[in-house]
């Protein structure tokens, strides 16, 4: 729809480039009735979505606790004492007494003396001495001079020449090379990383340029921007290289041989050699003698007499004796009566109380709350083309067409929505949308200017220019929506 527009609006445009008549050629031509074309504006209709705001109202819902006084109906135990009879039988023993003989055999004692014979065996030991030849036998020690051949070995030296073998150890000269490294190293400088100890990083602008990511090693393409920087710098530093270099160097050692010689050498040897000689030696011998020996002792000898003792003694003995005793016996004999007893009793009745309860319960309320909502509408406006279907830049009006400072700009409502719309509610752009700047606010008052232009006051011809508007600006810069 828009293409088709923009294409006949241009046609128009240049029919009018066609037409190369002046008004001094109108003016110098003879009068003639020629047509001429009037130059015709092209525009361009874009549509644009605005919200209106307007009025909701929703309800909200509360809750209320409410306290209510409802009779109830209570039951209080009253306790009351009463007297209940109570029979029982009582069990009631009744002594009764009699006598009954009893034979009994009852042992009596009887004391008698009789003599007891308690005669015994008196022994009476007589005191006689006597003596006895007593034999024994005594070693008695004989001293003797005697000879005895001793016998012992002797060792004796012997002189003898012997050769040994004795082992020297001698040095020998051996020539050997070996291979060692020499440091022939130098100090150089290393860049050192060094980090500051606050804020390691800070925010810097980069160019787009290929990074390779240190984790998967792939190479990709960083956009220009603000990145995080580190803010460490780097330091040379001496480091020394070491440098080993191979060298072959020659010593000579010393290598220990052992060496066998033949020495004489004396050796005294000490052979063994059995010499006896008798030496005298005095022996001591025992002789046994008998020996007789009188020793006196004294014998006691026991004589034994009877000794006649006659004791009294009180022997007791029982004597059986036969008793009849009358005993008094007790009888009990129970006997049964019937008792009759009030007995207290607590009785519990019910009585019926009339009350008041305050019981509590919720009642929902609705609350109107008012509230604003942004409803979307389109509106349709003009673009001024040129000849090649671009916007017009923009040329300020007369001085004449242009009027005093206007207000900020507002949408006006819908025709249905006339009544119900305050008259100064102003358009709130939607979410998403920029507010109208002040190129759109110019460019929108030209337009109202232009409609004006076109209705030509009584009695005025019409113009043939029509007012050029602003250059429009808005989020497209000038180009045409596509």
């Amino acid at each position: 729809m828009r293409t088709g527009i923009s294409i006949l609006c241009t046609l128009g445009v240049g029919l009018l480039a066609t037409v190369p008549a002046t008004a001094q050629e109108c003016c110098s031509a003879p009068s003639v009735s020629v047509w001429a074309p009037q130059a015709v504006q092209a525009y361009r209709l874009e549509y644009q979505t605005v919200y209106e705001p307007q009025q909701v109202t929703a309800y909200r819902i509360e809750y209320e606790t409410v306290c209510e006084d409802r009779p109830v109906l209570r039951y209080r135990p009253v306790w009351e004492t009463q007297y209940q009879e109570q029979r029982y039988r009582v069990a009631k023993q009744v002594a009764e007494t009699a006598e009954h003989e009893e034979r009994q055999t009852v042992w009596k004692t009887v004391w008698e003396t009789q003599m007891r014979d308690y005669s015994c065996d008196r022994v009476t030991y007589v005191q006689e001495t006597a003596e006895r030849e007593e034999r024994y036998t005594v070693m008695q020690p004989v001293w003797e001079t005697q000879e005895r051949q001793e016998c012992q070995t002797v060792l004796r030296p012997v002189q003898q020449t012997v050769y040994q073998t004795q082992y020297a150890t001698a040095y020998e000269p051996v020539t050997t090379s070996y291979s060692q490294y020499v440091d022939q190293g130098s100090v150089g400088y290393q860049l050192v990383y060094k980090e500051p100890l606050l804020f390691r990083n800070r925010l810097a602008w980069l160019p787009g340029q290929a990074v390779t990511d240190p984790i998967t090693g792939a190479v990709a393409y960083q956009r220009a921007g603000l990145y995080w920087v580190p803010r460490g710098h780097y330091e040379a530093q001496p480091v020394y290289q070491p440098n080993f270099v191979p060298q072959v160097v020659t010593q000579t050692t010393y290598m220990p041989r052992a060496v066998a010689q033949q020495v004489p050498v004396q050796v005294t040897n000490y052979q063994p050699e059995q010499v006896c000689q008798r030496v005298p030696v005095q022996v001591c011998r025992m002789v046994p003698r008998e020996m007789v020996q009188k020793i006196p002792y004294t014998v006691s000898r026991p004589v034994t007499e009877r000794v006649q003792y006659q004791v009294p003694v009180q022997v007791c003995r029982m004597v059986p004796e036969e008793q009849v005793l009358k005993v008094p016996v007790t009888t009990y004999k129970t006997v049964y009566e019937d008792r009759v007893e009030q007995v207290p009793v607590r009785v519990c009745r019910m009585e019926t109380v009339q009350d008041t309860e305050r019981v509590t319960r919720i009642v929902e309320k609705r609350m109107p709350v008012a509230s604003t909502c942004y409803v979307p509408r389109v509106v349709c406006y003009r673009v001024p083309l040129d000849a090649c279907g671009n916007p017009l830049p923009a040329s300020p009006p007369p001085a004449a067409a242009l009027p005093g400072p206007a207000p900020e700009p507002t949408l006006a409502p819908p025709k249905g929505d006339a009544a119900s719309k305050p008259p100064a509610l102003k358009e709130a752009p939607g979410p998403g949308e920029p507010e109208a700047s002040p190129a759109e606010a110019g460019r929108k008052k030209a337009v109202e200017q232009e409609k004006a232009a076109e209705k030509p006051e009584k009695g005025k011809p019409k113009a043939a220019v029509p007012q050029v508007p602003p250059p429009r600006e808005g989020p497209y810069n000038g180009k045409p929506k596509t």
